[in-house]
């Protein structure tokens, strides 16, 4: 269902027509392997584990809100990835979705390439020990100094994302006395968040450079005319959330007839093309994502088909699975605090967190699960709306989900699916303190990055 964004935020109560509603599951302790991590289960005596640790265990050494993550969960999906591809491909994981240290150590233990799109995320890569040739750096708007230390440090590639930055790091690269592996992001006029492929309007954004008119075709001229500069191939980016291969096709076909067109003006065949990331996970029992497998054919597939109708090798793919591969392999675990019946309507159920440790209900009205985990109920359900402790109407966690009737404070409470983009767009929103993020595995729970301290916020002010 879609909903018109009030200027302010979502409206208070925003009650939706009776009936909207599907019916609550049958067995409101049913943990749907598709929307939690793969070591996710409930115990004898009703409660929930994962990575053989209860929840409540895990609550009494980290606290709440706090993110845990599976770590054994991450690094399958990273081999399901890499497996699928093959060793004739680039996997490159999405840090924007969620990076740390330990992150880019499994990334590096489990043969994926990287791509970031700051300085500080290159940071985080680089002191973690991500080799800097297996780097890929992202961005529509690098500064100098960003371009001189990726340059530096001899990133494998930079996706060049206008004509001002294909002069910018040419001239950065010459002065430096490197030749730098690039490149060029294309808008192709493929828009996938809502499966709809349109030609012309989607071209109408910040990032890329519009294959319609010949720009992308100068973009390839210039690029190739530079010596600082050595063109590897284009690299397109359709959306995000995306469950079938539909967009993908006539991105594909675009990216090829541009390979095609540059092979017939230049004499250059480019050997690598980039179909980036925003494949979708299952944030509730509704989603349907497809496999890394049945990915990794379709594209191939596609790329293979393409190039052979316009008389190309086949370049050497590469993909982005970021939220692909995160998303699933953690939740947020939350203590309840008030519950407030309203007659006729819902329950809303509030919890330590909210907002700042979750924006993307609030931002992209996006839609979740969740689930009483720290013991079991035969509880009847009741509708119930999760809200987060913040001054803000709009701090919504959970919009529409059922739990049972018995729920009680201090009863915990999980949402899956939060290891992509919650962590990373957290805030201090009411000088809230940053959950932690716990990495769970064989029994064994640590800090991978630590809760924020009331010392902590106050470092940054001067006063």
């Amino acid at each position: 269902m879609s909903r018109s964004a009030h200027p302010a935020g979502p409206r208070h109560a925003d009650v939706l027509p009776e009936g909207h509603y599907t019916a609550p599951p049958t067995d409101l302790n049913a943990l749907d392997a598709k929307v939690w991590s793969r070591t996710v289960a409930r115990n004898a005596d009703g409660a929930v584990t994962v990575g053989g640790i209860e929840v409540a265990r895990l609550t009494e050494e980290f606290g709440t809100p706090a993110y845990i993550l599976d770590e054994s969960d991450f690094r399958a999906r990273c081999r399901a990835w890499a497996h699928a591809f093959g060793p004739d491909a680039d996997v490159f994981y999405a840090g924007k979705a969620f990076l740390s240290r330990a992150v880019v150590r499994w990334l590096k233990e489990e043969g994926l390439n990287l791509d970031v799109c700051s300085g500080g995320e290159l940071t985080c890569a680089l002191d973690a020990g991500m080799p800097a040739e297996r780097i890929a750096f992202h961005g529509n708007n690098k500064t100098v100094a960003e371009i001189e230390r990726a340059v530096t440090v001899g990133v494998g590639r930079i996706v060049l994302d206008s004509f001002q930055e294909i002069a910018r790091v040419a001239h950065v690269a010459q002065r430096l006395g490197k030749r730098q592996r690039v490149q060029i992001r294309v808008t192709v006029g493929v828009e996938a968040h809502t499966h709809e492929f349109i030609a012309t309007a989607h071209e109408d954004q910040k990032f890329g450079i519009a294959l319609a008119g010949g720009e992308a075709a100068e973009a390839v001229r210039r690029a190739l005319a530079l010596d600082g500069l050595e063109l590897i191939g284009i690299h397109s980016h359709i959306g995000s959330q995306i469950f079938d291969m539909a967009g993908f096709e006539v991105s594909a076909r675009r990216v090829v007839g541009l390979l095609a067109a540059v092979r017939d003006e230049h004499g250059v065949e480019l050997p690598e093309i980039d179909l980036g990331g925003g494949l979708g996970i299952a944030y509730t029992s509704d989603d349907d994502p497809r496999e890394p497998h049945e990915i990794a054919k379709a594209l191939g597939d596609i790329v293979t088909r393409e190039c052979e109708a316009a008389g190309l090798a086949t370049p050497r793919i590469s993909v982005e699975p970021g939220r692909a591969i995160v998303g699933p392999s953690a939740f947020t675990l939350y203590e309840v605090g008030t519950i407030k019946p309203l007659e006729g309507l819902r329950t809303y159920v509030s919890v330590d967190g909210g907002m700042s440790d979750n924006i993307r209900t609030a931002l992209y009205d996006a839609e979740y699960s969740v689930a009483l985990v720290s013991r079991a109920s035969d509880a009847e359900p009741m509708l119930v709306r999760v809200v987060g402790k913040h001054c803000e109407s709009g701090d919504i966690v959970v919009r529409d989900a059922f739990l049972p009737s018995d729920l009680a404070p201090g009863d915990l409470i999980a949402v899956p699916a939060t290891g992509a983009y919650c962590r990373s767009m957290a805030s201090n929103y009411n000088h809230a303190l940053r959950p932690p993020v716990v990495a769970v595995r064989d029994g064994q729970a640590r800090v991978i990055v630590r809760r924020e301290t009331e010392e902590d916020l106050l470092r940054l002010d001067v006063g």
